[in-house]
């Protein structure tokens, strides 16, 4: 039985200081972006018209993931259907999808030569299979002028509905990620058109139709949780035999977001790995810069190296 160490990380929750919420600490500062492949790289997405969630979400990790030649790329435009409250994809009325959009960015991975892809979207609940086709499309794009390339999607609930999650699996993703984001209670605050309970069943389903291609999530931490919180979701995404697992801090985008309530301490997150990793998760990425697709390659490849 896993033995959980939650005095290391309930003594420091629960002493919360202006400092810890206003100023960054030494371990979350990063160098700014510039180097000569990030301007590249750059260049690249807009003589494409591509859009990337690493720009998109003000992602702390773009200077380094582009300086080495990879990034998250968003489909399906950069205005989305829902406004969690943690994010700072603009929210509204979408466009109409470009059906070109698969080909360019099969054309941009052939030009970078990437190896390992990783493909998100903003929620399209204004289209009737939520954009699922689309997702489908650009997998078999990219494997066909790169057929090693390995894609990982970072998929929307689709509103919990079973089509579009088999049309995406049917494409064959090498990676299934869906993110849970955050504990049960803080959903209808930070998450509001979403539901815990579908986030699971999405991977759970995902697993039962497709048990080859392994799943993954992330986990935020940082707006309110406790830590026994964390540990009963770590517990139910190992119930649907989830197995990589991100957790990273969450940082405020803006003062029109949800308020962040504390900065987790490096240690703090060695902890939560070593409980999931006692849980029984394949892989696991645990610590205050870590994203979802935060050195995605290598987390597929330590996973596939441990099985």
């Amino acid at each position: 039985m896993p033995t959980f160490d939650l005095p290391l990380i309930r003594g420091r929750h629960a002493r919360q200081t202006p400092l810890s919420r206003e100023q960054k600490p030494e371990w979350l500062k990063v160098r700014a972006p510039g180097s000569e492949n990030y301007v590249r790289i750059k260049g690249l997405m807009r003589d494409l018209g591509l859009h990337t969630v690493c720009e998109e979400a003000h992602c702390p990790n773009i200077g380094e993931c582009w300086h080495h030649g990879t990034a998250t790329f968003m489909i399906m435009g950069h205005t989305c259907t829902r406004a969690c409250t943690y994010c700072n994809v603009n929210h509204g009325t979408p466009l109409a999808l470009d059906p070109h959009e698969p080909g360019k960015l099969a054309h941009a991975v052939d030009t970078m030569s990437l190896a390992y892809v990783v493909v998100t979207s903003v929620d399209r609940d204004d289209l009737p299979d939520f954009g699922a086709g689309h997702f489908a499309d650009t997998i078999r794009s990219i494997h066909a002028v790169r057929p090693d390339c390995q894609v990982e999607v970072l998929i929307p609930d689709f509103q919990g509905e079973e089509a579009p999650l088999r049309t995406v699996l049917a494409a064959r993703p090498n990676i299934l990620n869906h993110n849970i984001e955050t504990v049960p209670r803080l959903y209808r605050t930070a998450r509001p058109g979403g539901k815990y309970s579908r986030a699971l069943e999405l991977l759970q389903r995902a697993r039962a139709w497709a048990p080859d291609i392994p799943t993954k999530t992330g986990v935020m931490v940082g707006l309110g949780e406790t830590p026994e919180e964390v540990i009963e979701v770590l517990r139910d995404l190992r119930e649907v035999d989830c197995q990589i697992l991100t957790i990273g801090q969450y940082l405020r985008p803006s003062l029109a977001h949800i308020p962040m309530d504390r900065y987790y301490t490096p240690d703090e997150f060695r902890e939560f790995k070593r409980i999931a990793l006692d849980l029984g998760f394949g892989h696991v990425e645990s610590g205050p810069l870590v994203r979802s697709s935060y050195h995605a390659h290598e987390q597929t490849r330590a996973f596939e190296m441990g099985r």
